[in-house]
């Protein structure tokens, strides 16, 4: 019936790991939840996972060296057979996890009745049922409750299993099991193990294939619509546009592929989205609106109408002044603007940066303008070599105002997102997952709101501001931040009132989507469309000026 199997969870000390117990009836959602915990990063050496029954057992320890796999040593990867004497030994200190699953003609009932005693005799801490149903209707949830709840390193490839087992049994369907079973004691196991499932958030699938994508909304769809408005979000982490709208009743999440797109600037025709190697201008075909599926429901269809090739200069912020778009450009420590003879005409540089160079000395990354004018910019340190800001990246971070190069506020984690607004100046910290507000002449900063990431990509809606957040890798780049001690960091985008800090909605990605860069409120935009660079409707769609009358 069963191949419980044990896996120790990640700890800095082996000797203290405990280990797993699995329980439950073989098939494929067995397979599944095990082929999952599996993949999870770091937690065990999965070639040394072996069935612990029968021929096997013995091939086992002929294969492997005994003294390195003790059956004793907690630490160690090991398989129990539901039969195994030992199982009251290893319940002591283990955790108990039960896949919950219809009842099967044999021993179902003396299984299930065994395993949930087993639960309850260790308790809510180590001992959990997930009912097969939830993996299913919603694999990513379910298993990440899993995975934290054994305290286990998640990756989104560990999901895989699961989201191919909910796509073969059909996603989104519950099997009731045990409904309408004339037994009196299958009835009783299965409200006892239902009882003791942990209900798992409904989670909302996106205007993509099934699985490839899970998003979780809690509030932001209505928050939208009533302000009839929508969302851009640019993650190059992933190399897509998302589209945030209200879509009949729930969020619609519209998902456009591009060349790592970073910075969104508006302007009232359209707006400018910096990719790779290119700078590109959208406009609104507001007439091509009516025909795009589903009809009647878009207005506005954002189309490509002009690029300028600006090679990698890794273009962060963008913003429209007076004399036109500013470019943030990374690579060179400056700020910019475009003409159709050179790639960026350079225009300002922190006074510390010595010479126009693609080295990236200081991370100069945001811009907010001021009445048209470019005034402030963040930058992660405040260096004149190559990489120089990286050495002190957990507190090194600036604000400067333009053109003085004056330090306005220091000692900042990673600061991104500077804005103009309501009178005040905003910046992330992203380092410590803050929205702060800033006086330039003090360099006081104020906390309005803390959230639970990586905080890059601001916009804002009247005393709503909407702040992007990213799982921040632990990598050069991102490694020994503040947020680092975090319990759990969110990749997703929240919408904080300004007058109080309250979070009042949000949503958040798995799987696919872990970085975000830029957040952009289309402001009575409500369902908008936009198209992708090289797509079909970019080739097929003019605008000519309409004919002298």
């Amino acid at each position: 019936m069963s191949t419980p199997q044990t896996v120790p969870t990640p700890a800095s000390d082996p000797g203290t790991a405990r280990p797993v117990l699995v329980t439950g009836s073989t098939g494929p959602a067995y397979d599944a939840l095990r082929a999952s915990l599996l993949m999870a990063p770091g937690a065990w050496d999965a070639s040394a996972v072996v069935p612990w029954t029968g021929e096997a057992r013995a091939e086992h320890h002929a294969r492997l060296d005994p003294d390195r796999y003790d059956a004793h040593a907690p630490s160690r990867p090991l398989v129990f057979d539901a039969d195994d004497e030992r199982r009251e030994e290893v319940s002591v200190d283990s955790f108990v996890v039960h896949l919950h699953q219809p009842p099967t003609p044999g021993g179902w009932k003396q299984l299930t009745a065994s395993a949930l005693d087993l639960v309850e005799r260790v308790g809510p801490e180590r001992g959990r049922v997930v009912d097969v149903d939830d993996l299913v209707a919603e694999p990513e949830d379910a298993a990440q409750q899993v995975f934290g709840f054994l305290g286990l390193g998640w990756h989104p490839l560990s999901s895989g299993p699961l989201r191919e087992l909910a796509v073969g049994l059909g996603r989104g369907t519950r099997e009731g099991a045990g409904e309408g079973e004339s037994d009196d004691d299958v009835r009783a196991l299965v409200a006892r193990a239902r009882s003791q499932a942990r209900p798992v958030a409904p989670s909302l699938a996106p205007t993509t294939a099934p699985g490839s994508l899970t998003a979780h909304d809690d509030g932001l769809s209505g928050l939208l619509k009533s302000l009839g408005s929508s969302l851009m979000v640019t993650t190059y982490q992933s190399d897509r546009v998302i589209v945030l709208r209200h879509d009949a009743g729930r969020l619609g999440v519209h998902l456009r592929a591009f060349d790592r797109p970073m910075g969104i600037a508006l302007h009232p025709r359209g707006f400018a989205l910096g990719v790779a190697s290119e700078v590109l201008d959208y406009r609104n075909f507001a007439e091509l609106a009516a025909g795009v599926d589903p009809r009647g429901s878009h207005d506005a269809y954002f189309v490509p109408r002009n690029s300028h090739v600006t090679g990698d200069i890794s273009v962060h912020d963008l913003g429209f002044g007076a004399e036109g778009l500013w470019v943030v450009a990374t690579q060179f420590s400056c700020l910019a603007t475009l003409d159709t003879d050179h790639s960026f005409v350079p225009r300002w540089q922190p006074p510390f940066v010595s010479a126009l160079a693609p080295e990236d000395r200081c991370h100069l990354n945001g811009l907010a303008l001021v009445d048209g004018v470019p005034r402030y910019v963040t930058a992660l340190g405040v260096s004149d070599e190559a990489g120089g800001w990286r050495a002190r990246k957990a507190d090194g971070g600036v604000v400067l105002e333009v053109p003085s190069g004056r330090t306005v506020v220091e000692g900042l984690s990673m600061p991104h997102s500077p804005r103009w607004h309501d009178g005040r100046l905003w910046v992330l910290e992203s380092g410590r997952g803050r929205l702060l507000t800033c006086d330039p002449e003090t360099g006081t900063t104020t906390t309005v709101a803390e959230v639970p990431g990586f905080a890059r990509g601001l916009s804002f809606h009247g005393h709503l501001a909407f702040v992007g957040t990213s799982q921040a890798r632990e990598t050069a780049t991102f490694g020994g931040l503040p947020i680092a001690s975090l319990p759990r960091l969110e990749c997703g985008v929240w919408a904080v009132d300004t007058r109080t800090g309250e979070i009042v909605a949000s949503v958040r990605f798995e799987d696919r989507i872990r970085e975000i860069f830029d957040v952009s409120v289309l402001p009575g935009v409500r369902f908008p469309d936009v198209a992708e660079e090289r797509s079909e409707i970019a080739r097929t769609a003019w605008a000519v000026p309409a004919p002298p009358s």
